[in-house]
């Protein structure tokens, strides 16, 4: 739900105009010497920052749209548009929004993608580290895609560990991840709960429901973190260097993780294990999850919101199942042809919900 308890519309033109915020006051303009607003509000209330370019459009909703989600630091805080050309002009507003339904905010930061060269088994190692920086927020869903949302959205439950297959009953159970989909597919669903919120007013008319691209994936995964698990190194663990698909000696993950050592070899119910430190569940286990196209190998170095690429291929992230623990660590990436149908059992997805950079 958006609610307009903090307003305000300001001027860029120039080095621009913009007011401060207040709650329940007037929209008005205010001469300033930047392209942005002061927001005045409770701290870590999230916003939705949102422009338009003609005043006459700012009493139309569908007007406006989305330049970023912004947790509020401190107030009040001053916010600048660092997208905006000196010649443009844009009129300024924030707008207070509460939490979409199942889904946590992930705030901007700088991580360290990829492991360290000495991480064990080998076959792990995702590198060479790179420092990458997520410069907006954005909204992940708490849970991954589950058949029932797929199936209100689409019409089709393709799972696999849903009824009768073969000899075996796995039973009806609405609240497992959906799987068995191809890339496509996933994309598709994002579109179709896109236009749904949209047409509703939920959402800005330029965001969207997407894939997470492979960094915002490993940085909201890790949630500040550098060890091989969002929870630790998982003391007393040990790797076999000679059989990598050696379960062996990981204290803790059964409490954050559906995998081959506890999974029964299927899906779960998402939610039932512990989650990381910011509230997202089964990002180690249960089912692989479909980020965007490749980004290409790791560059080393320092790297700004590394864009996906054009690619055959697609990254699945997080471990799933049928995976040995170390499959699950948070560095852990394998790859999907995009198109590939039917998609494996042991692949799904969860949204990020976010201004339309990547479509």
């Amino acid at each position: 739900m958006r609610t307009t308890l903090r307003l305000a519309v300001g001027l860029a033109a120039g080095c621009g105009l913009g007011p401060t915020v207040f709650a329940q006051t007037p929209a008005g303009l205010d001469l300033q010497v930047y392209a942005g607003l002061t927001i005045t509000g409770a701290v870590a209330t999230v916003y939705s920052v949102e422009f338009v370019t003609d005043i006459s459009q700012t009493n139309t909703p569908s007007a406006w749209r989305c330049l970023e989600y912004l947790q509020l630091p401190a107030s009040p805080y001053l916010w600048t548009d660092k997208s905006a050309l000196a010649t443009r002009k844009r009129f300024y507003r924030a707008v207070a929004i509460e939490a979409p339904r199942n889904m946590v905010f992930i705030p901007p930061g700088t991580f360290r993608m990829g492991s360290p060269p000495d991480e064990q088994p080998p076959q792990v190692v995702a590198g060479p580290q790179t420092a990458v920086t997520i410069s907006r927020g954005f909204w992940m869903g708490k849970y991954e895609v589950t058949q029932g949302e797929y199936e209100t959205a689409t019409g089709s439950n393709p799972s696999y560990y849903c009824g009768q297959r073969g000899d075996f009953y796995y039973g009806i159970d609405p609240n497992r991840p959906v799987e068995s989909m191809s890339w496509s597919d996933a994309t598709n669903y994002c579109n179709i709960v896109t236009v749904q919120a949209q047409r509703a007013g939920r959402i800005p008319v330029n965001c969207v429901y997407r894939l997470p691209t492979e960094a915002e994936w490993e940085y909201a995964c890790r949630a500040w973190t550098s060890t091989r698990f969002s929870y630790g190194e998982d003391p007393g663990s040990t790797d076999s260097t000679t059989v990598p698909f050696l379960i062996v000696g990981y204290t803790n993950l059964g409490n954050h993780a559906w995998y081959a050592e506890n999974s029964s070899f299927r899906t779960h119910a998402v939610g039932q294990k512990l989650p990381n430190p910011w509230g997202l569940f089964d990002m180690h286990g249960n089912v692989y999850e479909l980020c965007q196209k490749c980004s290409g190998a790791y560059s080393g170095g320092i790297v700004v919101d590394p864009p996906p690429q054009a690619s055959w291929l697609a990254v699945c992230r997080g471990g799933s199942w049928i995976d040995a623990a170390w499959g699950c660590f948070s560095s852990n990436h394998g790859y999907v042809i995009l198109d590939s149908y039917p998609g494996d059992s042991n692949l799904g997805f969860r949204v990020v919900l976010a201004p339309s950079t990547y479509e």
